[in-house]
Formats: structure tokens, sequence, C-alpha cells
């Protein structure tokens, strides 16, 4: 079959993505590519969320991430529909250098996603300062996924490919690479984790909406701690009771991880730190932390995927958060309950914090910056200003006592 230039309709998107259920504020860009053939008719459909996080080493041999999520102004040159001798394919091109290309194959009664390229150049000043290597890197990931070759493939829910300093995430995929007769078929082959996942049904707006259960109360968690290692010693340490609050189908629960039944790894780098935390209901709960101005750390990043007790999997990703600032060389610290709030359906309660997640010296934690110093930063210009307010109204009687002794005095004459 011939290819003609390809019709397509790249979508904006805000990043809060409803995907059956809410995947999180995770910044991205909504893509739609509608391709058709020499008699314009559809001979290829796809449409998907996706973002990319990229680890490089700088001349200071320094480790930064840049994470790629608007992808601006999106071109499709090289995508085709496929013919006897080349196999259908979806290219993307945005950004400075950027590509995606994704390859189709087809076999008898099947065809499948055969492999995923990401490409991008280090040679980019603005994208990737101080890169040591410069040049064009290719990251290559493989995806043999059999489908019915007139279904339409749908995967929800969020899907992550780590490849060398790349992490790749995508999510809303609905994608037909070989549409019969010019129709997209409406019978959808699901991955696996949607297949786990309940259906879930439209909500027919009412006069008065319905409210959201109440979840049952739950004890305060048991506090864990969990120190992650590498070649040289520990290089992460957190201790935390954590409890996780979800609301899914307008129904809340509420979940307690215990420290004793929940396995942990991660992972250090100059510019970023991973706790990675995993049981037999939570499939991963990532704490991902940052390095900013080269002098603080803070939590930048928690992604989620869980089972819950209805059978479905909840999973959440955000990776534009701002918790646990302290400076780097010390930890932080909080005893008193605090909400990390991840989503408008997920929030993690956290319990007798403290974290470190570089310099950790000889296993121990350094010097505790405490929460409540970010209370006491408030409470300074009240104070402050609760003074100045106090010494003016002094001013203002000693003014007006003045005032009246003043004019008794000539009354007398």
């Amino acid at each position: 079959m011939g290819c003609r230039g390809p019709g397509f309709f790249p979508v904006p998107g805000s990043g809060l993505v409803v995907l059956g259920l809410l995947l999180g504020a995770v910044h991205s860009y909504a893509l739609e590519l509608n391709l058709t053939d020499s008699e314009k008719v559809t001979c290829l459909y796809a449409k998907w969320q996706m973002n990319f996080t990229i680890h490089y080493e700088t001349t200071s041999k320094n480790n930064k991430t840049v994470t790629v999520s608007d992808l601006g102004t999106a071109t499709y040159n090289g995508s085709t529909c496929g013919d006897d001798q080349n196999s259908p394919k979806i290219a993307v091109q945005f950004g400075s250098g950027f590509s995606w290309i994704v390859s189709f194959m087809k076999k008898t009664s099947t065809y499948s996603i055969d492999n995923i390229s990401f490409s991008y150049n280090t040679s980019d000043n603005i994208t990737f300062p101080d890169a040591k290597d410069k040049g064009v890197i290719t990251v290559y990931d493989y995806l043999i996924i059999g489908i019915p070759l007139n279904d339409v493939f749908r995967c929800n829910s969020l899907s992550i490919l780590e490849k060398d300093d790349v992490v790749q995430r995508y999510w809303d995929v609905l994608v037909q690479a070989f549409v019969q007769n010019g129709t997209v078929s409406k019978k959808e082959f699901l991955c696996d984790k949607d297949k786990f996942s309940t259906t879930v049904t439209p909500i027919i707006p009412t006069t008065v909406p319905s409210p959201t259960t109440a979840p049952t109360p739950k004890e305060k968690p048991e506090v864990g701690t969990y120190a992650v290692n590498n070649g040289n010693g520990t290089c992460l340490l957190a201790t935390m009771g954590l409890q996780l609050n979800i609301t899914q189908d307008k129904v809340a629960s509420i979940v307690n991880i215990n420290p004793n039944t929940t396995d942990f790894t991660g992972s250090c780098h100059p510019q970023t730190a991973l706790l990675r935390l995993n049981s037999s209901t939570i499939k991963y709960l990532d704490f991902i932390f940052a390095v900013k101005n080269e002098n603080r750390f803070y939590l930048k990043e928690v992604n989620v995927s869980l089972n819950l007790v209805n059978g479905s999997v909840f999973s959440i990703a955000n990776h534009n958060l701002s918790y646990w600032d302290a400076p780097l060389g010390s930890s932080y610290m909080c005893n008193k309950e605090q909400t990390v709030s991840v989503s408008g359906t997920f929030q993690i309660n956290t319990f007798d914090l403290r974290v470190q997640p570089f310099s950790v010296m000889e296993g121990k934690y350094s010097t505790a910056q405490d929460c409540s110093a970010d209370d006491d930063n408030f409470l300074v210009p009240i104070a402050v200003g609760a003074a100045l307010a106090g010494v003016l109204i002094l001013v203002l009687l000693a003014y007006f006592i003045g005032l009246k002794h003043h004019h008794a005095g000539y009354e007398q004459f």
C-alpha cells in the first residue's frame, strides 16, 4: 500500500490526564496522528502521551538530569503506512534535536510494536549545559507485543522504559498500525496493566454531585528505616511512617505501609537519588530527590503503582514536586504529620520523617533541618509586625495624652 503524506493532529496537553483513573500532574504533550494512503483513507492511527528523563555527565564530572515534557510543535517527517518492502512507522521530531520513532511488524493474523528509538543531541548547550560528550545519542528499546490484526491497541496505564541514561514514560496510548478499510477498529486489545484495571463507568452529572466516600480512619503507620547503598557505602537514608490516601471513582481509601513487609531498593547519583519501595500490593513507590542551586536538595518526584483491594491498578506520577527542602550535607526532619500532595487523587501522609538523600557520612544522619523552621519563617514577620503595631499604638496614646494635658493648661488662665 502506497503512503501519502500524513494527516496529523498534535494536541497540546495540560498534563492532568484522565486515564480511567487520574494519572496525576505529569507535564506532557498529547499527540494524535492519522496517516492516510494514496486513496486518502486512514491506514495508521495513533494517539498517545509521553515524556522523557535524560541523565548526562558534565565537563566537571557531575551528573545532571533533564526532563523533556513539553514537546512544543512536533513534526512527523518520515512517518509511513508501510508497503511490501517497508514496515509502518511513526516518526516524531520535536524540540532541539529530539526524535522518536516506533516501528511495527506484521504477521499472518497479528501485528506488533516492534521497537522504539529515541534520539537526543547533547551538543545543544541550552538543553544540556556543560555536557561532557557532544553529539547525537540514540537509545533503542524493544516491545514485542502481539496484537490481533484488526484490533486497536490501548494502554491507558503508565508504562516506563529505562535504558542507559534515558527513562521513557508512555500512557493513554491508542494505536492501530494496519487499519482495515480506512476505519479504525472499535475492538480493543488491552495491555496487561489495563486488563487488571476495573472499567470506569462514565459519570453523568446531576444537580447534586455525589459526595466522595470518606475513608475509614486508620491508626498511625509504623515507622520504617530505609538505607540505600552504593559501592562506597550508604548513600541515602530515610526514616518515616507512610500512609497513602487514594481516591478512585469517588471512593477514598487509606493504606498504611508496613516496613516489615516492604522491600526497598534505590540508586544515588551526584544530582539525583532514588528510593523505591515495593511489596505484595505496591508494585513501586518511588521517591526521587534532586539537587537545586548546587547547595540544596528536595523531593522532586513521586511515582506509584499499586493493586487496590477491588482488583484495579492505581498509578500516579508527579515530576514537579517541591517538598523536604534542606541544605546539602544535612538531613531534613519533621516529627509532626506532613502531607505530600502528589495529585488530587493521591496524597502521602508522613510521620516522624527524616531523610538524607545526599552526602551521607559513615551511614549516619547529618545535622537536621527541622520542618518547624519553616513555621518560624512565617512567625518571624508576624511577630515583627505585631511589635511595630504595638509601638505605633503607644506613640499614638502618648500623643493624645500629651495633647489633652496641653489643652488643660490653657484653660487655667
